[in-house]
């Protein structure tokens, strides 16, 4: 896929490693739409990006007909539909036994919600419509790519629900690249390490050092736009299906 006929959905979109995806595509050519919670981050995203470059559509992934209702609205504006990239997520901490007892139920269906059935809702919301699109090079019809975590394959102490939720991520690509194969669609996931975002931005900087102190090389967080180039990357890459990437400059997360 070349990145100037890229039309893409991209939840998340309107701040951190989504923002940073649709600005890629944007700056090549391509159209986003952007599916977030954040009204106010959605007006200036759509702003800095340009009216007829992208447009906010405000999203509960975890919704099935809200999700269906705007993939549909989504591809009306972008004038077709080849590429899904999820990266809305929420971090869903806290300890299994905590110093108040023992997590509430609704918290970890809350964060498995949100990380992995709304991914698994956006991409097969977007399979549908994509199936119908005329074959590219190698029969390809759209491409879906998922974000998961380091933390799906080391979650430390407090990560339970997030580790979770990031591994079914994992889990489910291969199958999903396996049967989405026979329509032209791929589907590919990063595992980012990491990586400044607004929620970095309001640690202490002492935090901040240590993060960066923790990483192998390059020690330093990682950038949105590291993560962007390899959306990009994947979009383009044909051969490239049914995988999770590691971004994330050999870190291994410890136990806490």
């Amino acid at each position: 896929m070349q990145l100037s006929s890229a039309r893409a959905i991209v939840t998340g979109g309107v701040s951190g490693l989504g923002f940073a995806v649709a600005k890629h595509l944007v700056a090549h050519g391509g159209k986003v739409a952007l599916f977030d919670v954040n009204d106010d981050k959605g007006a200036a995203a759509v702003a800095e990006l340009g009216e007829a470059n992208a447009r906010y559509f405000r999203t509960d992934v975890s919704d099935e007909a809200g999700v269906t209702a705007n993939v549909a609205a989504a591809k009306d504006f972008l004038g077709g539909l080849n590429a899904a990239i999820n990266c809305a997520g929420i971090l869903g901490a806290g300890r299994v036994l905590g110093k108040d007892g023992p997590m509430p139920l609704s918290q970890f269906q809350t964060t498995v919600m949100v990380n992995l059935v709304g991914s698994f809702n956006v991409a097969k919301a977007a399979a549908q419509l994509m199936q119908a699109n005329e074959a590219g090079v190698d029969g390809e019809r759209g491409v879906i790519v998922n974000t998961a975590s380091v933390a799906a394959y080391e979650g430390q102490i407090g990560q339970a629900a997030y580790s979770a939720s990031k591994g079914g991520v994992v889990g489910m690509t291969l199958p999903m690249a396996r049967e989405l194969a026979r329509f032209g669609i791929r589907v590919m996931t990063i595992a980012p390490g990491i990586f400044w975002t607004p929620m970095v931005d309001g640690m202490p900087e002492s935090v901040q050092q240590s993060l960066s102190a923790s990483i192998p090389f390059p020690s330093r967080l990682g950038k949105p736009e590291e993560f962007a180039d390899l959306v990009a990357y994947i979009l383009g890459n044909t051969y490239l299906n049914g995988e999770t990437i590691r971004l994330d400059g050999a870190t291994r997360l410890a136990p806490k």
